[in-house]
């Protein structure tokens, strides 16, 4: 399998301030919630864009990042951690996937997707 960059997420302490800086800025609409409360799904505008997300934080601190499609979480996040890589936040399933955090030996924090 090919791993294609799948999604992007910005996790924000004020969800609501995130969402209207970019609606105002880029003009973004935010016409469905994700699977809890203050996640939304970003349209662009543009057909055929990455799926974009704006949610809370869900860890420490604010985040943006990109999720990497993957055929096997686990072996990929063992695969990481033999890399010298290290889990920022275990795998965690929503409807229709499992998606986890995982950070490269500089730190550099990436997602993980598989579809189930």
């Amino acid at each position: 399998m090919s791993h294609p960059v799948v999604h992007a997420e910005i996790r924000s302490s004020d969800p609501d301030a995130t969402r209207a800086f970019f609606g105002e800025l880029f003009g973004w609409t935010y016409p469905s919630e994700g699977a809890f409360p203050g996640y939304t799904f970003v349209d662009t505008g543009a057909p055929d864009a990455l799926y974009t997300a704006i949610s809370p934080l869900q860890g420490d601190t604010d985040l943006v990042t990109f999720f990497i499609g993957v055929d096997d979480i686990a072996d990929t996040i063992q695969s990481a951690t033999l890399l010298g890589g290290h889990v920022v936040q275990a795998p965690v399933e929503v409807p229709g996937v499992w998606f986890a955090l995982i950070a490269d030996p500089q730190g550099h924090v990436v997602g993980l997707a598989q579809q189930l």
